[in-house]
Order: structure tokens, then C-alpha cells, then sequence
């Protein structure tokens, strides 16, 4: 129990507040008196407790219940604890504190160690809330900070990778002939490795904004506008893997943003052709559900995964298996569940060994 910990004490009866005072100031907590509602209000203006003990029935303008909904209005004074004191019995009024806010009732006449209890009970979880609190604050600062050292060292690098890649790609088309089977290899690998940390790069930097915002515009989409796109970014795998990609005529309508809804579908169709049957056939569908909401899927034809290695797929642990990501770099699925989440839906894989992979994402409905 916290030490020295401030009880307001809020009844209109002398012989009640001195019982009380006399003996939890035995038990060294520091103690505060007011007489009605509306006195305790005004005191909180100055004084701000760790716990409230209101009695119901006071006379005046404010009776405890009315004095409870004034102190749950007030954003400096709502969280403290309030423990109802009442001579009362029914269940309806003890019901009827708790819906407005309180968190405990004791029953007059008081036996001391009940009250005792509670009040070290409340103010223990209050402490508690109030540590979790502070520490939800410093953890959302830290990521803030981590953020944004992300987005800087990404854009920092960002420079320097497009003019490797510029360099090398200009090498190879303006000095080929010049340059020796092994020369040639070296500045394929260059503009390989550059391309990729490029991809790196440009997937952090989604991360960080997909992670930063707060209120996404969400509007009905019309998915096969966005799939068009995607298809076209993703041209030269599916003519390196000599890719089939299957799309209905007709999409049911989810809300989310199309943007990053795009995004998603390079992930899974980039995956799709990689991790495909050879040549890698892509089939991509929609189902409405039953809670509003619809999957929209990707189904190709490769080997399939074991229950494992879906459970490990869909671990954020686990972003770095190589059945997840070609390139190693464990950020696609990671931006799609971000993604999928600030939108209000979820992801998922259905899979059988020797019957290829079905990747989901779920959107409300419009």
C-alpha cells in the first residue's frame, strides 16, 4: 500500500466522519473532509486524492450518485478511485453506483477491517494502473524515437542505394563491351544487391508511416483499380517466373485505403510467383462473411505449408524464415499485418502440404 496516501472522506454526518478520521489517521493516511457534494467539488479544485470515500445520501443539491457523475466529468479527477458508503441494502442502489463509476460500496454501520481492506485493495490498484500508465507513456516514446530514427537513417540511405544502382545499371548498358564475363558478374551482382537493399529500404519506410498514422482515410474500393497497378509494378518478376495471375470480373466492395491496400497485394502476389509452382499460377478471389466483414485471397500453386511452419510464418518472431521471404529481409507480412490492423481486419494463411497456399486479408464491408 502506498504510504501516506490521501483519502478524501465525503459525509454529511459528524459522528461518521470522525469514526473514520480518527481511525484511518491511525493508519497514517492523510485525511480530507468534506461535508456535501458540492464542498467536495470546490476542494478538488486544490487538493487531488489517491481515494474518495462518498457517502449516498447527503442532503442538498448533490446527493452522492449526483456527485459521482460531476467527478467522472472531470478529466483531472475521474480515474481516482470512489468507494460508496451507504447505509442502503438494496442491490439496486449498489448496482447503480457501480454503473456510474464507482469501483467498491462499504455498508454502514462500518466494520473497520472491511473498510481497511478495500481502501489498501483500491489504492494498490490504482498505484498499479498508475505505473502501467507511465509506462505505456514511455514505451509509446521510445517507439516514437525509434520511428523516427528509422525513417531518417531510411531516407539518409535512400540517396546513395539509387545512385549505386544508376551507376551500375549505366556500366552495364554503356560498357559492356568492355568488360570481362567476370567484370559483367560483379556489377550484376552489384545492381542485384542494390536493388534489393533499395526494396529494404522503401519497406521500412512504409513500416514507419503505416506505424505512425493514427486515422486512416478509409473509402469503398474498387479492388480491381488497385490490383491493375500492382500487376504492372510487378511486371518483371511475373515475366522472369513466366507467372499466371487469375482475377475475377467482379470485386464486392470493402472500405480501407487503397494505397496501402495495394501494397498488401504486392506482397502477396510477389510471394505468389516466388513461392509458387513452376510456372507459379496465381488465383485471387474474395468471399463475404458472415460478421461484415470480406476476405479477399490469394491462392497459388505451390508445395504447400505444414501447420509449423504456418505458425511460425504469422509469428512476428518468425519474420525472417527463408519460406517467408526471398530476400531474407523479414518486412512484408510484418507491413501487411500493420497494415490489415489500422484498417480493422486480420490476416491469415490456409495451407495444406501438396495443395499450395491460400494468403487472406479481411476488410469491413461496404
Amino acid at each position: 500500500m502506498p504510504k501516506h496516501s490521501i483519502i478524501l472522506i465525503v459525509d454529511d454526518i459528524p459522528e461518521n466522519v470522525s469514526a473514520l478520521f480518527h481511525f484511518l489517521d491511525q493508519h497514517h493516511f492523510e485525511l480530507l473532509v468534506a461535508r456535501s457534494g458540492e464542498s467536495a467539488l470546490e476542494l478538488l479544485e486544490y487538493e487531488i486524492p489517491d481515494l474518495i470515500l462518498l457517502d449516498v445520501m447527503m442532503p442538498g443539491g448533490l446527493d452522492g450518485f449526483e456527485t459521482c457523475k460531476c467527478l467522472k466529468t472531470k478529466p483531472k479527477i475521474k480515474d481516482i478511485p470512489i468507494i460508496f458508503m451507504t447505509a442502503l441494502s438494496d442491490t439496486v442502489n449498489k448496482i447503480k453506483g457501480l454503473e456510474l463509476g464507482a469501483v467498491d460500496y462499504i455498508t454502514k454501520p462500518f466494520r473497520q477491517e472491511e473498510v481497511l481492506a478495500r481502501i489498501n485493495t483500491h489504492l494498490t490498484l490504482r498505484q498499479l494502473q498508475q505505473d502501467l500508465q507511465s509506462k505505456n507513456h514511455e514505451l509509446a516514446v521510445k517507439n516514437h524515437e525509434l520511428e523516427t530514427f528509422t525513417r531518417t537513417v531510411a531516407h539518409d540511405l535512400k540517396t546513395p542505394v539509387t545512385n549505386i544502382i544508376s551507376l551500375a545499371d549505366f556500366t552495364i548498358e554503356e560498357h559492356a563491351t568492355g568488360l570481362n564475363s567476370q567484370g559483367m558478374q560483379c556489377l550484376q551482382h552489384i545492381l542485384s544487391a542494390g536493388e534489393n537493399l533499395l526494396n529494404v529500404i522503401n519497406s521500412l519506410l512504409l513500416l514507419a508511416k503505416v506505424s505512425a498514422e493514427t486515422t486512416v482515410p478509409c473509402t469503398p474500393l474498387d479492388m480491381s483499380q488497385i490490383i491493375g497497378p500492382a500487376k504492372q509494378r510487378l511486371y518483371q518478376l511475373i515475366a522472369h517466373y513466366q507467372g499466371e495471375i487469375i482475377i475475377p470480373k467482379r470485386w464486392p466492395v470493402a472500405k480501407g485505403y487503397a494505397p496501402w491496400i495495394e501494397e498488401v497485394w504486392m506482397n502477396y502476389l510477389s510471394n505468389g510467383l516466388k513461392y509458387g509452382g513452376r510456372p507459379p499460377r496465381l488465383e485471387l478471389g474474395a468471399t463475404p462473411q458472415s460478421d461484415g466483414f470480406i476476405r479477399f485471397w490469394s491462392q497459388d500453386n505451390g508445395k504447400g505449408l505444414s501447420p509449423q511452419l504456418q505458425t511460425h510464418l504469422l509469428s512476428s518472431t518468425h519474420r525472417n524464415h527463408k519460406h517467408y521471404s526471398e530476400d531474407g529481409h523479414g518486412l512484408g507480412l510484418t507491413i501487411v499485418q500493420r497494415i490489415i490492423e489500422k484498417l480493422g481486419g486480420n490476416i491469415g494463411v490456409d495451407s495444406k502440404e501438396g495443395e499450395g497456399c491460400r494468403f487472406y486479408f479481411t476488410l469491413p464491408s461496404a
